[in-house]
């Protein structure tokens, strides 16, 4: 335990006597000072006992020593010692009224004790202190470590959370909680997610202090620690005590910090190796060898085959004149879906194949898994927050950078055309401006909103240009003929009708277009490209 006053008092070689502030004798002594200087407070650092004789004050002054003693309270004196017989036979009057009125405690040391006898005491004090301090750090480095080896992260918490005589919890890349000790804590750390978040945007390492979360029984003073090597933390981990932590306290939490860290790096390593085999499993899926990836997947991935999956493709889009950084996949979009999808895994202890393929992420997870509902609702959630309304093009200043194709539900078998499913509404996703698409969206929706693509209304433009050349000329009508004959499916006295001309007059119009165009209307392919053209080229592609 730290050295007090009353520790000091009870020394029986120093033979102090107490004269005021008796209830004040338990605060910590950091070190004991001798100054005769009439203001030693620019010297001073808090916590100290100043020692003096009062040689260059005028002690007996009421108002003079009220000063005096008021600032050293001020500056975290902790106590007075006044060596009687030297200047003074007694403390005088005035100096200890004004230490009772400051609640300063104020010790008499006899002429017998030197100040260096009280320095030497308070000196071997601290040092044992400090030794017992560091043996019990060393104690709970070895606890620590036992239990990290036998128990892994939940033992390790158990043992740090007795160390400090608090609580202590782990939280994944994603913010969430992923262990708790004791049991209680855990519903207190899920509070503090959006501080465990901020904390992800510094560089590792990293640490903040917070106030417990609003709403529990008791205040407690929270530290936050960032766990990992790279630029972006893999996990953190908090403390929660009622005091701040003491020497032995901060030994363990240090400890506890350097264990996790090696725990994760450690599986940073295993999740390579891991993703490597993820790759070779799926490229024998798309090359039609479910077999073989079974037998690849063993039990890591085994579990995945054997339900329906999806799969998801991932592209991040730069903002204009952005760039992608892929030194760390946890600065850009991929990365942070990453980070949402395996956490949500291994929260529901599913198994899910994660693979970088150049500039996409593939992913494989279980139909109706918490992988999959973590990643539309990561995708939705930055749709809604780029927008703030209805989805718009990407590119604008305002868009995010995430596009996200999801397949339809498959098996092994059909793992190739899933990854196709996947492709084509990650294309839909990009040109409709959307975070993401389903498969099942683009099957039940329309075509026509796919003529909205640049290409498309440019190749729309070049067919149709010469009709419209001619209608300028004021010689005939003769886009909104065709428009009118095609809607009616080449029906002549319906499309006549439509117009308001006899059906020879349409016929005649109908062979100008033939004429125009160099195509016959007999042919079932042209009449379909000249429909498509004409909505191409419309206002609302869907009218």
């Amino acid at each position: 335990m730290p050295l007090t006053l009353a520790s000091l008092v009870h020394h029986t070689a120093l033979r102090l006597t107490v004269r005021a502030g008796e209830d004040r004798l338990d605060v910590p002594v950091r070190w004991a000072h001798a100054s005769e200087l009439a203001d030693p407070v620019p010297y001073m650092e808090g916590g100290e006992l100043l020692l003096i004789t009062a040689l260059k004050l005028d002690a007996e002054n009421p108002e003079a020593m009220r000063r005096y003693v008021k600032r050293l309270a001020g500056a975290g004196v902790v106590g007075l010692g006044f060596a009687v017989g030297v200047h003074y036979d007694d403390i005088p009057e005035a100096l200890v009224a004004a230490a009772r009125a400051e609640g300063l405690p104020l010790l008499e040391v006899p002429r017998r004790t030197p100040f260096l006898a009280i320095s030497k005491a308070v000196s071997a004090a601290i040092a044992a202190d400090q030794y017992r301090a560091v043996t019990a750090g060393f104690a709970a480095q070895r606890d620590l470590t036992r239990h990290a080896l036998s128990d892994g992260p939940e033992g390790l918490l158990a043992a740090l959370a007795s160390q400090v005589d608090g609580w202590a919890a782990l939280y994944d890349a994603s913010g969430a909680v992923v262990a708790a000790a004791p049991d209680w804590a855990g519903r207190r750390a899920a509070r503090l997610t959006a501080d465990v978040q901020r904390l992800r945007e510094r560089p590792a390492p990293a640490s903040a202090v917070v106030a417990g979360p609003e709403g529990d029984d008791r205040d407690d003073r929270v530290e936050l620690h960032s766990l990992g090597t790279g630029r972006r933390p893999r996990a953190a981990l908090a403390v929660g005590t009622a005091t701040a932590l003491g020497t032995a306290e901060r030994y363990a939490l240090h400890s506890a910090i350097a264990l996790l860290t090696l725990t994760t790096e450690r599986s940073r390593s295993l999740h390579a190796a891991e993703q490597r085999i993820g790759a070779a499993v799926l490229r024998m899926l798309l090359a039609g060898q479910p077999d073989h990836a079974r037998a690849v997947a063993g039990d890591l991935y085994g579990d995945l085959l054997d339900a329906p999956f999806r799969i998801v493709v991932a592209e991040s889009v730069p903002a204009p004149g952005g760039v992608h950084d892929r030194g760390d996949t946890g600065t850009d979009a991929l990365g942070a879906l990453t980070e949402v999808v395996e956490s949500a895994a291994a929260r529901s202890g599913e198994a899910v194949l994660v693979v970088p393929e150049g500039e996409r992420l593939v992913v494989l997870a279980a139909d109706g898994g918490a992988a999959v509902t973590a990643c539309c609702d990561h995708a939705a959630a930055q749709e809604a927050a780029r927008t703030g309304g209805p989805a718009r093009p990407l590119g604008g200043p305002d868009q995010g950078d995430l596009v996200v194709g999801l397949s339809a539900p498959a098996g092994p078998i059909a793992a190739a055309t899933a990854y196709k499913q996947a492709g084509q509404a990650l294309s839909v996703a990009r040109r409709r401006g959307r975070a993401l698409v389903e498969h099942e969206q683009m099957a039940a929706g329309s075509v026509l909103p796919l003529l909205a693509d640049d290409a498309v209304r440019a190749f729309a433009d070049g067919l149709l240009r010469a009709l419209h050349d001619h209608d300028a000329t004021g010689r005939g009508d003769l886009v909104a003929s065709l428009r009118a004959w095609l809607s009616r499916h080449g029906q002549w006295d319906a499309a006549a009708a439509d117009l308001g001309v006899h059906r020879h007059t349409l016929r005649y119009r109908m062979r100008r277009v033939e004429e125009i165009l160099g195509r016959s209307l007999d042919d079932p392919d042209v009449r379909m490209e000249l429909w498509l053209a004409l909505k191409a080229t419309s206002t609302d592609p869907a009218d």
